[in-house]
């Protein structure tokens, strides 16, 4: 991601983004699951993945994805107080997910030079995020506020803003989102079946990955 590293972290962050449209989500309790959850995404071709904060040992395994796939752009989520987030820096994450508006996480990341990505859910608390820093906005639980028609009825007074609907995406309505004025789009259940990974049938979710890049291939700038 740092192919420029004269340039604004949060500016290269976007145009990552702007290429791949798609950010898996990984949220597990047991690390070697995790990696192959990793692994199956990117065979499918996503490049940018999330490891939850609440994860089993997610500095090993946020280290471990790194060193196998080191294609993919590797960062962490879930990420709630100073401490986490200094763990999270100092494992090397490339960008980082708050489910909150938090100054302190945001001038934090700031100042390491790290994407950060608060959650938010009003117009209010978006405009707030945005206005302390913040390289995106993450609208979560969207589902929960009207899904697509959200994001759409946003763009008129917050189209500047760059937002990355969360909480609500499946492989269905994906594109949806970025036809609405998304920037990108996070998933995690809808790519991680609970049988699948129970199964260890990696190769669903690599389909599902190839099944979402699709879909959002007409949107991609790669």
């Amino acid at each position: 991601m740092s192919s420029n590293s004269s340039r604004n972290p949060s500016l290269v962050w976007q145009d990552l983004l702007r290429q791949h449209r798609a950010i898996a989500v990984i949220r597990t309790n047991n690390l070697n699951h995790g990696l192959d959850m990793a692994k199956a995404v990117s065979a499918g071709g996503i490049r940018i993945i999330e490891i939850t904060w609440n994860s089993d040992r997610p500095v090993q395994l946020i280290r471990q994805i790194c060193e196998e796939l080191p294609n993919c752009t590797i960062g962490t989520g879930t990420i709630l107080n100073l401490e986490q987030l200094q763990e999270a820096i100092a494992a090397k994450v490339q960008f980082c997910f708050t489910p909150h508006v938090n100054p302190t996480l945001i001038q934090t990341a700031i100042n390491a030079e790290i994407p950060i990505i608060p959650g938010a859910l009003s117009p209010t608390e978006i405009i707030t995020a945005w206005q302390l820093g913040a390289s995106c906005v993450k609208v979560f639980p969207v589902q929960a506020i009207g899904g697509v028609p959200y994001i759409e009825g946003l763009q008129g007074p917050l189209g500047s803003i760059p937002l990355i609907p969360t909480g609500g995406v499946t492989l269905d309505n994906a594109a949806d989102f970025i036809q609405a004025g998304a920037i990108a789009v996070g998933l995690s259940g809808q790519l991680f079946p609970e049988n699948a990974i129970d199964n260890k049938n990696w190769e669903v979710i690599t389909q599902k990955a190839q099944i979402l890049l699709q879909q959002l291939k007409p949107f991609s700038s790669i």
